[in-house]
C-alpha cells in the first residue's frame, strides 16, 4: 500500500498543499469552517500520518527534547525525569532519555547523538568529563540546562539542591543532639562542586559550634569499589564517632548493609543521617533520618528553563538553588 502523501490529502480535500500544511501547523484562522472540515476529513479517510522529521527540517524545530542522566534507575534521577516529562507534556514537547551508566564515553555519545537529530534542547546531568563537548554545542545555539551536579562552578544554566545548607543543617542536628564525633561518608569531592559544598556545610556546622574538625572522620566511598576503608573500623578505637552523616543514597545503603551485619542499633549505638530520601523506607524497622532534595521540582524548573532557551535565545543565564529539607525519623539518638 503507498504511502500517503500531503499532496493526496490536498487532492482529496480540493485544497491546495499550502492550505493542508497551515492547517497540520495549528495555523488555521484564517480558513472557513467549511475549508477546515474538508482537510480533517481528508486526513481522516486517507489515514494520513505527518512526516513530523521532514517538517523539522523545514523549520528546525523538532518539538523534542533530550535528558541525558547517569542512571534512570536512581530514586532521585527517576522522579527528576518524571518532573521533565510532566512539564514538556503541558508544552506539547517529546522527551527523549539517554542513559549513561556513569560512562563519560556514553555521555559524550549521547550529546551527539542528540544534537544529530536536531533535538531543540538538552537537559543533562553531567559526569564534568565532557565540558568542553557542552560548551561547543552552547556555542553553536543549542539550549543546555544541567542538574543535579555543579563541577566547578562556571555552569551558566544549571538547577541544583542547596547542598552546603541542608549538609549545615543535618550536622547541626546531630551537634544539637548531643554528637561530638560525626563521621562525614562521602564521594571524592575536589573536582565536585557541589560535593564539596555538602563538605563545607559539614565544616561551618562544626566551626559554628566550637567543635574541632578530624580528618580520620571524613571517610570515602567509591561507586565501583565501595568504601576505601570500613568506616566501622572508626568504631574500635578511642574517641570513637557516635553517628554517620551518609552523602549519597548509595553510600548510605552501603553502611546499612554493614551495620546489619553488627550487633549496633541504629537509632541507640549509633546514629545515622544520609543525604537523599531512600525508597520504601516505612518498612525499615528503624526509618532512617534523611536530607531530602525535591527531584521533581527540579525536573519541572529544568524543563521550564530550557523551554525558556529555546523560545527566547537571548535569554540571561539562569542559575536556580532549591532548598532541601531535613526529614526527622528515628535513626538519630541524643547522646548523654
Amino acid at each position: 500500500m503507498a504511502k500517503v502523501r500531503l499532496v493526496d490529502v490536498a487532492a482529496h480535500a480540493g485544497v491546495s498543499k499550502s492550505t493542508v500544511s497551515q492547517y497540520l501547523s495549528g495555523r488555521f484562522d484564517y480558513m472557513s469552517k467549511e475549508t477546515k472540515e474538508r482537510v480533517q476529513h481528508a486526513i481522516a479517510e486517507l489515514n494520513y500520518v505527518p512526516n513530523t522529521i521532514a517538517r523539522s527540517l523545514k523549520t528546525n524545530i523538532t518539538k523534542t527534547i533530550g535528558i541525558i542522566a547517569r542512571d534512570v534507575t536512581g530514586f532521585y534521577t527517576s522522579r527528576t525525569i518524571r518532573g521533565v516529562d510532566d512539564y514538556c507534556k503541558s508544552s506539547d514537547y517529546n522527551v527523549l532519555i539517554y542513559n549513561t551508566d556513569f560512562d563519560p564515553d556514553k555521555e559524550a555519545q549521547a550529546l551527539n547523538n542528540l544534537r544529530q537529530i536536531n533535538v531543540d534542547g538538552i537537559i543533562i546531568s553531567p559526569s564534568g568529563t565532557n565540558t568542553s563537548l557542552i560548551n561547543h554545542f552552547v556555542e553553536q545555539g543549542l539550549p543546555i540546562v544541567q542538574f543535579q551536579l555543579e563541577h566547578d562552578g562556571t555552569e551558566k544554566n544549571i538547577i541544583l539542591s542547596d547542598y552546603k545548607k541542608a549538609a549545615f543543617d543535618a550536622t547541626e542536628y546531630l551537634i544539637q543532639l548531643g554528637h561530638r564525633r560525626i563521621c562525614f561518608v562521602t564521594q571524592e569531592f575536589n573536582k565536585v562542586k557541589s560535593r564539596k559544598d555538602r563538605f563545607l556545610g559539614y565544616c561551618a556546622a562544626l566551626k559554628a559550634h566550637g567543635l574541632q574538625f578530624d580528618e580520620s572522620l571524613v571517610q570515602y566511598w567509591h561507586r565501583e569499589e565501595g568504601f576505601i576503608s570500613s568506616p566501622l573500623a572508626l568504631l574500635d578505637q578511642e574517641n570513637a564517632p557516635t553517628a554517620y552523616f551518609t552523602q549519597h543514597l548509595a553510600i548510605t545503603s552501603d553502611l546499612l548493609k554493614q551495620l546489619n551485619q553488627t550487633d549496633l542499633k541504629i537509632g541507640e549505638n549509633i546514629s545515622l543521617i544520609g543525604f537523599e530520601d531512600l525508597p520504601m523506607v516505612e518498612f525499615f524497622k528503624t526509618p532512617i533520618t534523611v536530607i531530602k532534595e525535591d527531584p521533581y521540582n527540579i525536573g519541572m524548573e529544568a524543563a521550564k528553563s530550557l523551554l525558556t532557551l529555546i523560545q527566547d535565545k537571548t535569554a540571561p543565564a539562569k542559575k536556580l538553588v532549591l532548598p532541601c529539607t531535613l526529614t526527622i525519623r528515628e535513626s538519630c539518638h541524643k547522646v548523654v
